[in-house]
C-alpha cells in the first residue's frame, strides 16, 4: 500500500470540546503533531486502525471508553467543568 505523503503540522486544538468531531480533531492533531502514522497509535492503544479513523473522523457512536484510552496514549486528558461555572449540580 502507497504510503501517503506527510501533512504539514497542523496546530493542536486545545480548548472547548463541543462535539465528537472536536475530540477527534484533537485526536488527529496530536497525532499528527508528533508524526504517528494511525496504524502506530492505534496499535499503541489496543484498537483497530478503522475505529481511530472512525473517532478522528467524528463518528458519534465511539465507544467512550475506548477513546479514553487513545487520549491517555497520547498524552491528553478530558476534563468536565460546570458550564455556568456555579452550581456543582448540573445546574
Amino acid at each position: 500500500m502507497p504510503r501517503r505523503p506527510k501533512q504539514p503540522a497542523v496546530p493542536f486544538p486545545y480548548g472547548k470540546i463541543v462535539t465528537v468531531a472536536d475530540i477527534g480533531a484533537a485526536i488527529r492533531a496530536k497525532r499528527a503533531s508528533i508524526g504517528m502514522p494511525q496504524e502506530q497509535l492505534a496499535a499503541l492503544a489496543g484498537v483497530g486502525p478503522r475505529f481511530l479513523s472512525e473517532v478522528e473522523n467524528g463518528k458519534e457512536s465511539a465507544e467512550i471508553g475506548k477513546v479514553l484510552h487513545v487520549l491517555r496514549r497520547l498524552g491528553l486528558e478530558l476534563s468536565i467543568t460546570s458550564r455556568s461555572g456555579g452550581s456543582s449540580n448540573g445546574g
